[in-house]
């Protein structure tokens, strides 16, 4: 967990917040001519005239987008080799969430993955009072110090996105006299291996970490590793279900 439940500086902040709908809407149509993958060959003119917008307002459309770290660019004589970054495929991911959300009701969100070393830094952070008086009064009790990592695999890390559809419990920043610490969620689930389950455990999400889609971090009333019997490589399904929380 470390530094993802640190505060960012406001610069960024103002760079995220230039990012709105026409600046995505410009993202997905980078998307869909296969910028996921690599390097796509765009125009600002060819921009604009699909979005329907001037040369000007396309180009500021993607300086906007490379300034947030969504897209990577290089521009050459006659055009430009755009290709899109983590943080852009995860704003598409939201978004993807969002329209899922729309149109779909899941109840249960299930992630395959397997058990992985963390940096070491979720015992400190997990018992910072600030976070665990709000564990113990919204999760109903009080965390291992320390989180379970796991890491998914693609077609986890594509229904992850459903997650944002479930209701969740908002942990809320705080500050002592000497930092500030970020605001999070938590999701409802299980954890499984074979035909041993244990819960109640909860996916911590930071609002701001430098885990990709790819991680989990969990927390949980005991030492999971132990309860489990896990090692790093173990195959375990986590299974996300709603909420409750008022």
């Amino acid at each position: 967990m470390g530094r993802a439940f640190e505060a960012e500086g406001m610069s960024e902040s103002a760079v995220a917040a230039a990012v709105g709908y026409d600046e995505l809407a410009t993202l997905k149509l980078v998307a869909l001519d296969g910028g996921r993958s690599g390097p796509v060959k765009l125009s600002c003119s060819g921009v604009a005239n699909r979005l329907d917008v001037s040369n000007q307002t396309a180009s500021r459309r993607l300086q906007r987008l490379e300034e947030a770290d969504f897209v990577d660019r290089e521009v050459v004589a006659d055009g430009q080799w755009i290709t899109i970054t983590d943080a852009g495929e995860s704003a598409l991911r939201q978004e993807y969430a969002d329209y899922r959300r729309i149109f779909e009701t899941p109840s249960v969100v299930v992630l395959d993955g397997e058990v992985t070393g963390g940096m070491g830094e979720g015992r400190h952070y997990i018992s910072l009072s600030g976070y665990m008086k709000q564990f113990k009064d919204r999760l109903g009790y009080e965390p291992f110090p320390g989180t379970l990592n796991v890491r998914l695999g693609d077609d986890a890390v594509r229904a992850r996105a459903g997650m944002t559809a479930l209701d969740a419990v908002p942990i809320d920043g705080w500050e002592d006299d000497e930092r500030t610490f970020g605001p999070a969620t938590c999701y409802a689930a299980s954890v499984a291996v074979g035909d041993e389950s244990y819960e109640p455990v909860h996916i911590i999400v930071p609002e701001r970490t430098h885990h990709d889609e790819s991680q989990l971090e969990i927390i949980a009333p005991d030492k999971l590793r132990d309860e489990l019997d896990l090692d790093d490589g173990d195959a375990v399904t986590v299974r996300v279900e709603e909420a409750a929380y008022e």
